[in-house]
């Protein structure tokens, strides 16, 4: 009759042996999952979130990516004392915008495309206007503005949906005192005004 020791003795080796197949087998299943997160079923997983935020190891936020209830979506990027100063986003329109900013979120240059073919670029001083902007319009027109400390455009060169050129000078008043054009028919004009409103206009072809 087997003794009560080695009774002992093969339960405990059946119940290590258990324990070794539990093992293997909580392994394969683990594996099995990962695979199949990894997978997918054929198809690449996404994390879906709403917002994430990267931060540097002081805890500061560098890297914003967004996208809000309005339909807008963006990209923000901030220097080492968190403050944002470089944006690519979509406004909720669908308009596409690059921008960047002083620490003190000051606009300092902006490239914005409207209505899928109508791009502007404008450059501003810190704390200021804009002094300088270049923009396609949707009817094919196309403008080039300088302005003063002010933000008040003093010289405008623009051609129109034809392709026709034209030069507009403006005092800080904003009252045209010189005007320079190519019409559709190549003829050319040029019209100047004074102080007194005394206006000279030059030929209209040039031979």
């Amino acid at each position: 009759m087997e003794n009560l020791d080695s009774r002992l003795e093969r339960l405990e080796r059946g119940y290590r042996r258990m324990q070794g197949i539990a093992l293997a087998a909580m392994v394969l299943a683990g594996l099995g999952l990962g695979a199949a997160v990894l997978k997918g079923e054929g198809r690449a997983e996404s994390l879906v979130v709403s917002r994430l935020t990267l931060a540097d190891a002081r805890g500061h936020p560098r890297a914003t990516l967004s996208a809000e209830a309005d339909g807008s979506a963006g990209l923000v990027l901030s220097d080492a004392a968190g403050k944002p100063r470089a944006l690519l986003g979509v406004s909720q329109d669908g308009s596409p915008r690059l921008r960047f900013s002083t620490a003190e979120g000051n606009t300092l240059a902006e490239l914005t495309v409207y209505s899928n073919e109508a791009p502007r670029l404008a450059f501003a001083k810190n704390g200021g206007a804009e002094f300088f902007a270049v923009g396609l319009f949707a009817d094919g027109s196309s403008r080039l503005e300088l302005a003063d400390a002010d933000g008040r455009p003093r010289a405008i060169l623009n051609a129109d949906e034809h392709g026709s050129p034209g030069l507009l000078l403006v005092d800080r008043l904003g009252q045209p005192r010189a005007t320079l054009r190519v019409s559709p028919s190549d003829s050319a004009s040029l019209v100047l005004e004074g102080h007194d409103g005394e206006v000279f206009r030059a030929p209209s072809t040039v031979e």
